[in-house]
């Protein structure tokens, strides 16, 4: 492993076997998958300590960020995590919901799903002809679903006359994917790899989105044609809510209220307790890490897990005992209440640490939060981005603040890359930002 090879094109993703360059070093990526016991974690946190600058990073997939390794550095870190035991995927990510196996509510185990379709793909040779980041994900059924994680390929349970079915979905996330059919859960591993083979059928930098703008919706449901469940409508479930067959407003199914915030307790399998907190514009040091891991193991956990919406997830907790970590966790400033405003303003690394970056996003995100105030309020989501590649946060976002040459750009309803509405000097930021919100809540209120 050194830095030459290190060097990959856009849209590549950083495993530990493949470091990014970025401003402040090198960056690896984990994808965990299930449990992370919390010696493992603990030992995770003291090898980014010592090979990298102790910055760790809980993505809005779920996944987990070391940064500031060097190319030598990146190799006896990734040997250091080799020793530890914490399960992790590699290639195509194949995502589940948050507490996938344990979790009290879900009617399919998309854990053991997953694993049966990583096994396919790692037997396959798609996984060459298909884009970096195409991605899979699966949905149990469960408390907290996947529903605003965007994917490629899409699986949800969901019980129907009886019986565990799953809703297929392609190139987005729940409410913007295109609904292609329902297939018995026997199916899966063989319709997800037909639906890969459309999209590999498209070339090398193919995704699903693409296929449904050039083509719509048919190659995939012709993929699936042998698998596809009849399905009859019914007054609660209108054939999918078909709109054009490009994505716009065709689902199928419904979630019955299920879905819930990770932030938050939850019920697991076995009557013990899940807690989820937060990293505030999604990262920690590595010290205020360890620091929860000692309040984790005092309150009796035996794990945790990382989640989408930079939410670590501690596993095992007793009802007696969690409201001890939680005052523990918020003291430490982690974020333990769904409505807190950090939750709504999501900040990429910033300048040093990217050097494509023109402001420190991060450290300007506490102030615009602030500012913002009558946005986040209403759970409307602000983009503060280094530059216009909007790396963490690639959907439009109600207020988007993006770092240029000139100044900090204010893009309303849009992303990073759009045009922008004014251009403000950094010491103007706060000011105009205030404004900004206004006029956008007031917008949004009147419809």
């Amino acid at each position: 492993m050194n830095a030459r090879a290190t060097v990959q094109r856009r849209g590549a993703c950083p495993g530990l076997s493949a470091p990014m360059p970025t401003g402040d070093g090198l960056l690896v990526r984990l994808i965990p998958i299930g449990t992370i016991a919390l010696d493992a974690l603990a030992a995770l946190c003291a090898a980014a300590r010592s090979h990298g600058n102790g910055i760790i990073e809980v993505t809005g997939r779920g996944s987990i960020q070391i940064r500031g390794l060097t190319s030598a550095s990146a190799t006896r870190f990734a040997a250091a995590i080799a020793v530890l035991g914490i399960a992790a995927a590699d290639g195509i990510p194949v995502l589940t919901d948050p507490l996938a196996g344990i979790d009290a509510l879900e009617i399919l185990d998309a854990g053991a799903l997953a694993a049966d379709l990583r096994r396919a793909l790692s037997a396959a040779s798609i996984t060459k002809k298909l884009a970096p980041k195409v991605s899979i994900a699966v949905d149990g059924g469960g408390a907290l679903g996947l529903d605003e994680l965007a994917a490629d390929v899409r699986l949800c349970a969901e019980a129907r006359d009886g019986d565990v079915v799953l809703r297929v979905g392609v190139g987005g996330d729940d409410a913007s994917a295109t609904h292609v059919g329902v297939v018995a859960p026997a199916h899966a591993v063989a319709a997800v790899m037909r639906l890969l083979e459309v999209i590999a059928n498209h070339g090398r930098d193919a995704r699903a989105r693409g296929v449904l703008a050039a083509e719509g919706v048919a190659p995939f449901r012709d993929a699936l044609a042998s698998y596809l469940a009849a399905r009859p409508a019914s007054a609660s479930d209108p054939q999918g809510k078909t709109k054009d067959g490009h994505g716009r407003d065709e689902r199928g199914g419904n979630d019955n209220g299920r879905r819930r915030d990770a932030i938050g307790t939850h019920v697991l399998r076995d009557g013990s307790l899940a807690c989820g907190i937060g990293l505030g514009f999604g990262h920690a040091n590595s010290e205020t890490l360890e620091a929860m891991i000692e309040a984790a193991r005092d309150a009796g956990a035996s794990g945790v897990r990382a989640a989408p919406g930079r939410v670590l997830i501690v596993i095992g907790l007793a009802s007696a005992t969690a409201p001890s970590f939680v005052r523990a966790a918020e003291r430490l400033g982690f974020i333990v209440r769904a409505d807190d405003p950090r939750r709504h303003v999501v900040a990429c690394a910033g300048a040093p640490a990217c050097a494509s970056a023109h402001v420190a996003a991060r450290v300007i995100a506490p102030s615009i939060a602030a500012a913002a105030t009558t946005l986040v309020s209403q759970g409307l989501k602000v983009h503060v981005s280094g530059c216009v590649k909007g790396c963490a946060h690639p959907a439009p976002a109600a207020l988007t603040i993006v770092g240029t040459a000139a100044g900090c750009a204010l893009i309303a309803d849009g992303r990073a890359d759009d045009s922008p509405e004014r251009i403000v000097p950094t010491s103007e930021l706060s000011e105009a930002i205030a404004g900004a919100a206004r006029a956008l809540a007031a917008e949004t209120h009147h419809g």
